[in-house]
């Protein structure tokens, strides 16, 4: 069976965004463009409605780029108990009341039984230090979370 990966919206902004002239964005940018190239074919890639959301906002030719770059991959509904999950990650402060869609991104993964969930937002959600409180909190209520990680980590950057 092939692994299902929630692509969160940080993913498609390197993919799709004017290069960097900052080196570790660069970087970031190159990874994630290599990384799609090869994804559709190794995993069962997934958004969910709040990814859209967050594609469609901003600069109006970015948001278009955005959101073509996914229009093929299936959406994810916010359902009840992402709805659950994300309180509770929001309750115990897992992740910040100012970062609730972060917080949406997990929970909705781990609600729809997601294999990885692909970012490069290392503040709220691929923290090495709130990542594993994260899953306990998921397990808790008896989900299972899906491994976070970035899309370097998630098949690698390969020439």
């Amino acid at each position: 069976m092939t692994a299902t990966v929630y692509v969160e919206t940080s993913v498609i902004s390197h993919l799709t965004s004017r290069p960097s002239r900052d080196l570790v964005a660069a970087a970031m940018q190159t990874i994630t463009q290599e990384w799609w190239l090869d994804a559709h074919n190794r995993y069962d890639l997934r958004v969910s409605v709040l990814v859209l959301e967050e594609a469609s906002r901003g600069d109006p030719e970015a948001a278009r780029l955005h959101l073509d770059a996914i229009s093929n991959l299936s959406v994810l509904a916010l359902n009840e108990p992402a709805e659950k999950l994300a309180r509770l990650l929001l309750e115990k402060k897992l992740v910040p009341q100012n970062s609730v869609e972060d917080a949406f991104h997990i929970s909705i993964a781990s609600a729809h039984g997601i294999d990885y969930l692909v970012t490069w937002n290392f503040r709220h959600i691929n923290n090495a230090e709130t990542r594993w409180r994260i899953q306990m909190a998921i397990e808790s209520m008896g989900y299972a979370c899906p491994t976070i990680c970035s899309p370097e980590e998630l098949g690698g950057f390969t020439q």
